[in-house]
């Protein structure tokens, strides 16, 4: 019998949570009942295991992050669309690093979890939404979205290791480099598959 006041909800918070502070590689259904004070055996009657638990706080974080990308872009175009959206990532990975690794990792989620998820499908929208105010049309579109997030990420996976030792402010690079990308966006290299300008 389910445990009174224990949700899957609440099962998949307390593994976010855990995730952000001991790191997504980290998290065992044993330390998630712990932290709730419960039995092991009682998580089960809420998520069906460890991978089931990862896969609902991707859902989660890709949420929460979709919901801040939405809300520091909205009414915003070009290149201050791409900074407002490149820092809201920025910062969302940086605030919930274990959530964040949760949305990068190649976790199995359950198909039914994931058509009532909105966080992966309005990331999706707003993306390309912010990418066509460059013009851009398929393939280019893809190609562009998969530069962001190669960007992105690569950019705060190694910072969050120190992987930036030079004297320079990462900071100072990171500007530079959404000036950079809104430059290349800008003239977007013509492609004999794409349509776009």
């Amino acid at each position: 019998m389910p445990r009174a006041g224990l949700t899957a909800e609440r099962v998949t918070i307390a593994g976010a949570e855990l995730a952000d502070e001991v790191g997504l590689d980290q998290v065992t259904m044993s330390r998630v009942a712990r932290g709730l004070g419960v039995k092991d055996a009682s998580l089960y009657a809420h998520v069906r295991g460890l991978e089931d638990l990862r896969g609902r706080v991707a859902l989660l974080a890709a949420d929460e992050k979709t919901v801040r990308i939405a809300e520091a872009t909205a009414g915003r175009a070009g290149k201050d669309a791409l900074v407002a959206y490149a820092n809201a990532w920025r910062e969302y990975a940086h605030e919930h690093p274990g959530r964040y690794a949760a949305t990068q990792a190649p976790i199995r989620i359950d198909p039914e979890l994931a058509a009532k998820a909105a966080g992966p499908r309005r990331a999706v929208e707003l993306t390309y939404g912010m990418l066509r105010g460059y013009g851009l049309a398929e393939p280019d579109l893809t190609d562009a979205v998969r530069l962001l997030r190669s960007t992105f990420h690569g950019f705060v996976v190694l910072e969050a290791v120190g992987g930036f030792a030079h004297a320079r402010a990462p900071q100072d690079s990171w500007v530079r480099a959404l000036d950079a990308l809104h430059t290349l966006l800008t003239h977007w290299p013509p492609s004999d598959e794409g349509a776009s300008r």
